[in-house]
């Protein structure tokens, strides 16, 4: 089995995958890639099933030696990144020969980028998922981020070496929006007429505290009509909670399962790998949407990822 030498573990690399969905009863949030479909079309690139496992880097990648050589493609944010010193480009396959090391720079754009190897990362699954929950160090390559000296393997790959990448259409696609989606929450009546308005009118900043479960917003503090208090009860991902104090959180792939904060909005399917790419001094705004239109848009890009011919050259 191909093995991964980690020499430098950037700032927070850790495994994941798709996830673990359906445990949430349970208090299992789902975890897996910040940003699911740059991990789809990575694994696509170097002709893994979408769900295979890579290695997720945020803002800072790190360098990895290849003793047997592998088939590699970088997806998602735009991370400055050689391949033994000469450039390698994000969404396009690439094979390292044996003993090449690839070095993942800093982020260009965006918060997370995938490194998606031919055969997948090979770690014990977890619940059905080789994803990373790094709040319960539990799943992944021991329940944690990489570290310095760590061996990683990787899994059997089948097919020889076929140069892909990711046509036009998709990058332009995958650019980041700062008008994030929703739909509204299930305590939006909550709030004021007059707090709504203001919340949808409103610009936000990404607050330097934020990480996988949550992303902490900036700004005006919202208002809720009453000071009323609320059971218990569960929690979507992507829901955007309204804690004491009026400053939001967009709840995320780590999250906890149940809340007793008020929910304002929910980001709708389709702009949830805008979520994963954001990072800290960002700024975004909300758009309300009905729920038949988060559910045309989730169609239509859905066709457009299953269209072979219009993601891959």
């Amino acid at each position: 089995m191909s093995v991964i030498h980690v020499q430098a573990p950037g700032l927070l690399t850790t495994v994941q995958d798709l996830g673990r969905e359906g445990f949430g009863p349970l208090g299992v949030s789902p975890s897996g890639a910040a940003d699911s479909i740059s991990l789809r079309l990575g694994n696509r690139l170097v002709a893994n099933p979408e769900g295979a496992a890579g290695l997720e880097m945020t803002l800072l990648g790190g360098t990895f030696l290849f003793p047997e050589g592998a088939v590699l493609a970088l997806a998602g944010a735009d991370f400055s990144s050689t391949l033994d010193g000469a450039t390698v480009n994000s969404w396009t396959a690439f094979e390292a020969l044996p003993g090449q090391t690839l070095r993942v720079g800093s982020a260009r754009s965006g918060a997370r980028c995938y490194l998606c190897v031919q055969g997948g990362i090979a770690v014990k699954p977890l619940l059905g998922s080789a994803s990373t929950h790094l709040l319960s160090g539990l799943g992944g390559f021991e329940g944690r981020p990489l570290r310095k000296g760590d061996v990683v393997h990787i899994g059997s790959a089948t097919k020889s070496f076929r140069k892909r990448k990711l046509a036009p259409r998709l990058q332009t696609y995958l650019s980041a929006r700062q008008v994030l989606r929703v739909t509204a929450g299930p305590q939006s009546d909550w709030f004021t007429e007059s707090s709504l308005r203001s919340f949808y009118a409103g610009t936000y900043r990404v607050g330097e505290q934020s990480n996988r479960m949550g992303l902490r917003l900036e700004s005006a503090p919202v208002t809720q009509s009453s000071g009323g208090e609320m059971i218990t009860e569960g929690v979507s991902l992507g829901a955007v909670q309204v804690p004491h104090g009026g400053m939001p959180i967009i709840l995320f792939v780590e999250q906890q399962t149940t809340g007793g904060y008020p929910k304002i909005c929910n980001v709708i399917s389709a702009d949830l790998h805008c979520v994963g790419q954001l990072r800290p001094r960002d700024e975004i705004r909300f758009e309300q949407v009905t729920l038949e239109t988060a559910r045309s848009l989730l169609i239509e890009q859905e066709k457009l990822l299953a269209s072979e011919e219009s993601i891959l050259e």
